[in-house]
Formats: C-alpha cells, structure tokens, sequence
C-alpha cells in the first residue's frame, strides 16, 4: 500500500512537470509518449555500439536492407539486387520516390559514401570491403560492389540490425570522419530529428516525416517491410529512474515504458491498462570480459582455471530475481541461444555444482599470486551493478586478490581504454551486457574477436578463432557454418576472451491502447493508437 501510494504520488508530480492533463488529452491522438532507457547522447548511429542511439537512428536514417523475425536481410531501401560474374559483381537498385529529409533526392552516390563511413567502424562492414575490389555508384540509382572473391552475406552486412547499423545519409555528411559525430542529422527515414526541441538529460522530439514512402511489400517484423507511420510526433522522455518511469506509463502520462525494470514487474502486471511482453527473444547476453595484455588475465591457464567458478545462475537471478526463471537461459556459450550458430559444444564445464575449491588450486597450479584484480563495474546501471556484485564474490572465493572500481559508465569506458597495469590506471576485468542480436555468429560478434590490440577492449590475441572466423565467411552452406561455429566455441572455451555469464529477457510494457508494436527492438512505425 505504501509503494503503491509513493507511485501515484510521483505520478501527481510528473504529471504537473509534463503539462495539464487536458493538453496532454489533446496531444495523444497525435503523439507518442515513449520512455526510453537512457538519455540519448550520442546522436550519429555510426559512431557508437550504444542501443539507444541504434534506436534513435533508425527513427531518422533508413538502411539499404531490414531484417526480418528470422534475421535474414530483406530488401528496404532497394528495390532489390542482381548479382553476376559468379557472385562477384552485384547492382543494388534504389526504389523510386526516396527523399532526404531537406527535400533532396537520394542517390546511388550518397549511399556509397554512407556504405565506406560505415565500414571504418564496422567488423562485418570492414569484412565486405576486404573483399571489395571496387564499390560505385555508375548512375543516381545504382550501386555496384564488384567483389575480389563472392561474399552471399552481403546483403545482411548492409542491413544488419546489430551495432552499429549501415545508416544512410547525404554524401557531404557521409564525408565526415567516421570516428566524428556528423554536424547534423539528415536522413531519409520516417522520422525528422528535431534538433530545436531536445534538451539534454530531458527530452528528445521526433516529427512524421511527410515525404517518406514506405515500401509496398515485404512482412512486418524487426526493420523488414513497410514502415507506415500514424503518429505525427514522438517525444522521448527521460526518467530519473524505473520507479518513476513506472509510475508514468500507470497513470497514463506516458504510452511506453522502452524497459520494464524487473523488480517492478508485479506491479506492472497488476494494471489491466498496461501490456507486459519480450519483444526481442534473443534477449541480453551477459559477459565477464578480462584484460589480455596484463597480469593475471594475460596468462590463459589463469582464465581457464576460473571456469568451475562461473555460476551462471546466480548472475542471472541477481538481475531478474529468482522467482522468474522463464526470463532467463542457462548455459549460455558464445552465440545466443536459439539462433542458428548457438550450439552447447564445450558447455559442460557450466553445468553441475560450483566448485570453488577446485578453482583455487587450479590458480594455484596456473601460476597466480595474488595479483590485484581491478573490477569495473558501471555505478548507474541496476543491471551491471547486480553482475558486478557476483562478479567480485567469484573472485573473492576463488581467492584472488580483487578491488571493485564503481563508477559511473562513461567514466569506466575512459579507464577501460588504458591498455597499462593496473597500478599505472588500467584495469583486470569488467562486466557489461548485450543483445542478443549482436552474438548471433561471428561476423558482427565484437568481443569474440582475436585480432589483439586492433579490437576491442580486453584485446585478446586469438590467431586460431580468427582464422575460423575467415572460414565461417567462406563455408558453402549453413550446415558448414554451424559447424565451424562450434569449433569458435570450442577454441573460445579454451583461451577464454570472456566468461559468458547467461542470457536474459528485459521485457517492454506500454498502455493497452497501443497497436501495432512490433518484435524486435524499439521501433515506432506501424505503432498506432486504438
């Protein structure tokens, strides 16, 4: 009863911050109200692995290819593509009618300049252009790859809904430095970016495009089909937490809640007025990702000796409690359960009981001496804070010598670029979380790279996973795929570039007056008011 009078009372408050409730009556035939996960801060798609602004992008720019419900590329922006030469040449056709949002057409060449930006901060992307032998544009709605060797996936490449996507945008924007915000947001997606309306930490404006025409064709799902939009402005509003949050979307002040936090999930349920429900079904996949280049994780006995260690269960049920295991899957290996690569080989040594006695002699044995493990854990995440804490236990009762460094997440990503020891400011381990779709094989898989100081943080040296993940590029046939997936998993389990810690479920809940959200991620065509 307390709870439940602090939420209405917050609610009273809100609502008096947002405006009358006749003027918010007037607004909502018209205006998605949308609570978001974070604030939006970095605003270039491009530039970032950061979802929110994946989300924001996809408001704003459009892709060459969507991605359907069975992460497969299906044509948007194209009408389509023909490949010749014995796969090495392919022509993408533009569809008719497509308009940058200040009125321009867009052409084959703007796309060209988008396609290169793009790769210089994409692994897959960089992957298609190594096989490039030349990328063009021969007129205004044609662009031509002609390939060193066939590369099938292409079309996914380009249309791939992981991080970062292949966004579109003018030519003189698609110039800017890829490792450079662009001066500003031009797209040609349903949504207009209203830059004079945002406030930092507060809000975010989007308004209905007029000149977008959606595709005719093609089924609903992810990015795939035709984007029709019924709202003629969307607001995203940032909350100071879940509690808040959840006591808009109950008093209706706001539409859609982007996360329902899991320990406000019974009270969610409770409101008939609010839906509940997984939009993504390959989740979250959490991670323990270690520092290669230094000691004691530089030493690969020392990271296999922590496996008997790893209680995947227990960092699951310290983010969605314990009273909700559907919401969560274990073991998770190193592609995401339920989609094709996943597959349980080498998963054994995370099954049966935790056996931190034997991970102790086998540190012992490994080498280790009590060297200082430095965790970082993000202070303003509720999810990684909760892994955090797991995190720091395993070590500690496997005896190692651990100090938690908690500070807030941007903070933690400026230490985490330090490549030095930890007594010159550098740092042994932190725990961080993805969605699934970016785990789904290892075109895109940022972290299961082994290509050392040139990838990401951690920089794990690993010849044999990236020689496997050359061939995955190269295999015939999916059945071929999956199978050299297994061997990835099979080496990954043996030089540890990460523990995987499990998979889970952060389910969305919006007013039951919504129609049309779609699986996958927050989108906002399709979505309409009953």
């Amino acid at each position: 009863m307390q709870r439940r009078t602090m939420i209405k009372a917050a609610g009273i408050g809100l609502a008096g911050a947002m405006g009358s409730p006749a003027l918010l009556r007037a607004q909502s035939t018209t205006t998605l109200r949308f609570t978001p996960q974070q604030d939006l801060v970095t605003l270039d798609p491009v530039t970032t692995t950061a979802y929110i602004s994946r989300n924001h992008g996809y408001m704003v720019f459009d892709t060459l290819y969507g991605m359907d419900a069975n992460f497969q590329a299906t044509p948007q922006m194209v009408d389509g593509h023909r490949v010749e030469d014995d796969g090495k040449r392919w022509d993408l056709t533009l569809r008719d009618g497509l308009r940058w949002h200040d009125g321009e057409r867009v052409l084959a060449r703007d796309c060209v300049a988008s396609i290169r930006r793009w790769a210089r901060r994409d692994p897959f992307g960089a992957t298609l252009m190594d096989a490039t032998e030349e990328l063009s544009a021969p007129d205004d709605r044609t662009i031509r790859f002609r390939l060193k060797r066939p590369f099938p996936l292409l079309p996914i490449a380009l249309g791939k809904a992981s991080v970062p996507v292949c966004a579109m945008m003018p030519e003189r924007l698609a110039q800017t430095d890829p490792f450079r915000q662009v001066p500003e947001l031009i797209g040609s997606g349903p949504f207009r970016f209203k830059a004079d309306e945002r406030v930092a930490g507060s809000i975010v404006v989007y308004t209905k495009f007029e000149g977008y025409v959606p595709r005719k064709d093609g089924a609903l799902g992810w990015t795939s089909g035709p984007k029709v939009v019924h709202f003629d402005r969307v607001e995203w509003r940032s909350m100071p937490d879940a509690s808040t949050a959840t006591s808009a979307l109950i008093a209706g002040e706001q539409d859609w809640q982007e996360y329902a936090y899991h320990d406000q999930l019974p009270l969610l349920r409770r409101d008939r007025n609010v839906q509940v429900r997984v939009l993504d079904r390959t989740g979250f996949v959490a991670m323990l990702r270690v520092n290669h280049l230094q000691p004691p994780f530089d030493n690969p006995a020392i990271r296999r000796a922590l496996w008997p260690a790893v209680d995947q269960t227990a960092y699951m049920q310290a983010l969605v409690g314990p009273d909700e295991p559907s919401l969560f899957h274990v073991p998770l290996g190193f592609f995401a359960p339920g989609t094709p690569m996943a597959s349980d080989a080498g998963l054994d040594v995370l099954t049966g009981p935790r056996d931190f006695d034997k991970a102790k002699q086998a540190l012992r044995e490994a080498g280790y001496r009590g060297e200082a493990v430095l965790l970082m854990v993000p202070s303003n995440s509720a999810a990684l804070l909760a892994q955090g804490a797991v995190a720091a236990d395993m070590f500690k009762r496997a005896g190692m010598n651990v100090e938690v460094y908690s500070v807030e997440f941007n903070a933690m990503l400026q230490r985490r670029n330090r490549k030095g020891p930890v007594s010159e400011g550098g740092w042994s381990a932190f725990v961080t979380n993805w969605s699934g779709t970016d785990w789904l094989n290892p075109a895109g898989h940022i972290a299961l790279r082994g290509n050392g100081e040139a990838g990401y943080a951690g920089w794990a040296t690993m010849p044999r996973i990236e020689e496997l993940r050359e061939a995955w590029f190269r295999a015939p046939d999916e059945a071929a795929q999956k199978a050299i997936c297994r061997d990835i998993q099979l080496e990954a389990m043996r030089e540890v570039p990460y523990y995987p810690l499990g998979q889970y479920m952060q389910p969305t809940a919006y007013r039951r007056n919504l129609q049309g959200v779609l699986d996958g991620f927050a989108t906002f065509w399709n979505v309409r008011r009953a």
